[in-house]
């Protein structure tokens, strides 16, 4: 194993300066840093983790809360990309991470006590019920998180722009002459009151009136719930010309509820989903969603997290927003022509 002699040798130098050199101090030449870090690169030096915790007091150790309702795991149409673009981050800067869980082998845990169990220097919550009393101890404790697509005072939170995109597929939908308009969202956290304020607010603007038989109340990520919420909506002669549906994972129960009665997208009837993951691109036909930044989330909150382990001072306490866009498709009938 490479140690911090071996490359003073190589170098000519004190371990002590390849130490700095290492770890980034200021006060040693750019050119015996470079010469440095290129020997120990050719070396194959590797810091040893237990020491580099004990010298800077930190585990380089990220935790990432994930709970999913409907167990898909790291396998989520949504949030694999998610979690995969932090896992990705959080390795650029040299740190792990470990998924956060409420048990240690077989003693039940709380979220903040396994992160103690397991040192980490902060938190991504993902996705979980923020209402959970456990989720707003993590939240409420000494240690740095991160959350996203919720807002907790004075805590950093990376969000979607739901309210925007739910706005922009009204407004794309009505510019082809839909004013049948109806709505299957998800659960009412506040990703969902988002996106309904959006859905709302763009229907009052262009005149466009909902009754509220059209708005009903789903489960995000379920097709199931969503292919029986459908047929109700399709049941009778007085029905939508378009259901907007809570994410493109459920918009397949929906697309499925049309074909077992009969009907066709869009001639028959027109669907817009939500998210844009990539199974919507190979749709038939194409499914028209509102695209959302799924890479861009995972990294923002890696990156702003290490920002706030290790810039504790400077780190701004806010809201970042990842902005999405409108995924044209062709499930979208235009009534205009």
């Amino acid at each position: 194993m490479v140690s911090l002699k071996d490359i003073a040798q190589r170098c000519g130098v004190s371990t002590a300066t390849v130490s700095k050199a290492l770890n980034g101090q200021p006060d040693i030449g750019e050119d015996t840093r470079s010469r440095i870090l290129r020997i120990a690169d050719e070396l194959g030096y590797m810091a040893n983790a237990s020491a580099r915790a004990l010298k800077t007091n930190r585990s380089y150790n990220i935790g990432v809360v994930f709970v999913d309702p409907m167990h898909g795991g790291l396998a989520h149409e949504f949030f694999s990309t998610v979690l995969d673009s932090i896992r990705g981050e959080a390795e650029r800067h040299g740190y792990d991470i470990t998924f956060i869980n409420r048990g240690v082998g077989q003693r039940e845990t709380s979220y903040l006590q396994h992160c103690r169990y397991r040192g980490v220097d902060g938190v991504v919550i993902a996705s979980a019920d923020f209402t959970d009393p456990m989720i707003l101890e993590l939240v409420q404790a000494d240690l740095p998180v991160v959350t996203i697509d919720h807002l907790f005072n004075n805590r950093i939170a990376v969000v979607s722009d739901n309210r925007k995109g739910m706005d922009a597929l009204v407004r794309y939908v009505a510019a082809r002459g839909h004013r049948k308009l109806a709505l299957i969202h998800g659960e009412l956290t506040s990703v969902t009151q988002s996106r309904m304020t959006g859905f709302h607010r763009a229907c009052e603007e262009l005149g466009i009136r909902v009754p509220d038989r059209w708005i009903r109340q789903g489960v995000f990520h379920d097709s199931k719930s969503c292919c029986a919420l459908t047929k109700e909506l399709l049941r009778g002669e007085d029905r939508p010309t378009c259901i907007f549906f809570p994410d493109d994972y459920s918009c397949i129960g929906g697309l499925n509820a049309i074909h077992e009665l009969g009907l066709r997208v869009p001639d028959d009837i027109s669907a817009v989903g939500y998210d844009g993951i990539p199974l919507s691109r190979i749709m038939s036909p194409v499914l028209t969603t509102w695209r959302q930044d799924t890479e861009g989330l995972g990294t923002v909150a890696a990156a702003k997290l290490i920002e706030l382990i290790e810039h504790p001072r400077t780190a701004i306490l806010d809201r970042v927003i990842v902005e999405g866009r409108l995924q044209e498709g062709g499930s979208v009938e235009n009534l205009l022509r």
